[in-house]
């Protein structure tokens, strides 16, 4: 219902524009605020999370090692500083260098507990990742697809950041009439949960779309779940009309 942003440089077809990048940039201070402009972020954060790594246990680390994790879009570090509670060795990335200095700014005010991984932030592009060949266990892309100018393209990406029979994971929203009405126009205009502007419906995506485009780059689906506000929280369903989340596997 929410988003963060995407890390890619407008060089590249599957990055998101300068506008974008602009539009969250602009949020960045507010990012951290559970009652502002990414309060359904807050709200919904603990499913995502939770549910992805509930998914990848089967996943084996190296010896002595904990599973490494690339968040890519990861804005001001909502998920990213979650995976880390969750023991994941956690990479942030965004394009926005507003969104990463607000992220290094809350790990500096509020420290991760000693149980906690590592937790590192980087501002620059997932194709510099690429280029340098780095390899992820797993590779999140929460509420980021659907903002990129080349969805397929991203999913070739996020393959590539991938080990081989790692796990890729990503929410998203479902191109519905649903979607419209409550993503769209009852989110951003109606009751103001997010700032206008926020999410272009026509990006949106349907599940079997994901599914073959997660194909054509070599991801195989292993599991998918809507995520719906049942009172008092997000709760995982059987409705993908709305917001949804998937885990892929590669090779």
């Amino acid at each position: 219902m929410a988003s963060e942003t995407v890390s890619g440089s407008t060089s590249h077809r599957s990055s998101v524009s300068d506008s974008e990048i602009a539009h969250f940039s602009a949020l960045a201070k507010d990012w951290w605020n559970p009652r502002g402009p990414m309060a359904p972020l807050h709200a919904m954060n603990p499913l995502r999370t939770d549910w992805v790594a509930s998914r990848t246990t089967s996943l084996k680390p190296s010896e002595g090692k904990s599973l490494s994790l690339l968040d890519i879009g990861c804005g001001a570090g909502l998920a990213s500083e979650a995976f880390a509670k969750l023991r994941f060795e956690t990479l942030g990335l965004d394009a926005s260098p507003d969104g990463i200095e607000a992220a290094r700014a809350h790990q500096a005010t509020y420290p991760l507990p000693p149980s906690a991984a590592s937790l590192t932030y980087r501002n620059g592009s997932a194709e510099d990742l690429v280029e340098e060949g780095a390899e992820f266990d797993v590779v999140s892309a929460l509420e980021v697809i659907e903002h990129v100018n080349d969805p397929q393209d991203f999913l070739h990406m996020l393959a590539t950041l991938t080990r081989p029979g790692g796990m890729v994971a990503v929410s998203t929203m479902s191109r519905t009439p649903r979607s419209f009405a409550m993503a769209k126009l009852g989110a951003e205009y109606l009751l103001r949960m997010l700032p206008v502007g926020t999410h272009d419906w026509k990006k949106f995506i349907k599940p079997e779309e994901l599914a073959a485009m997660a194909r054509n780059a070599g991801l195989r689906m292993t599991d998918i779940a809507g995520m719906s506000y049942l009172p008092p929280r997000w709760r995982t369903t059987r409705d993908t009309g709305v917001n949804y989340i998937a885990m892929f596997t590669k090779g």
